[in-house]
């Protein structure tokens, strides 16, 4: 092995270690707020709070495309009934951690966990 070849295994362990670290450390972050933001067709359908003190919600998304049944409750959310083909959406499962998506590709339904932190008041995913 060469001097440069060397340096470049160096650099990308320094990468890899550095990513890890990042990660590790935006995965133990504390929220005081979560949402999900439900996006049709690139557009915002609608904005819901994923407080588990609240209860179980129920949100029918009816498009031109076709139809989605997204079920909010215990701090997270998933879908429980599309009328597409694959019906891969409904195996994604529940998500209820800032950085999920759930997606619909036939439907182009897009929901995406977010959460904000009081001490910044900045959604930590748009930083």
């Amino acid at each position: 092995m060469k001097k440069f070849d060397k340096i470049i295994i160096v650099a990308l362990i320094a990468v890899a270690v550095v990513s890890g670290v990042v990660i590790k450390v935006n995965s133990n972050r504390k929220y005081d707020q979560k949402y999900a933001e439900i996006k049709v067709e690139g557009k915002l359908y609608k904005k819901v709070s994923l407080d588990k003190s609240k209860k179980k919600q129920t949100i029918d998304i009816k498009t031109g495309l076709g139809e989605n049944i997204v079920e909010v409750e215990n701090g997270g959310v998933r879908i429980i009934d599309a009328d597409c083909p694959d019906e891969i959406c409904i195996k994604d499962g529940f998500k209820d951690k800032p950085g999920d998506v759930l997606v619909c590709l036939p439907h182009k339904v897009v929901i995406e966990i977010k959460g904000v932190s009081d001490n910044s008041k900045v959604d930590i995913i748009s930083q």
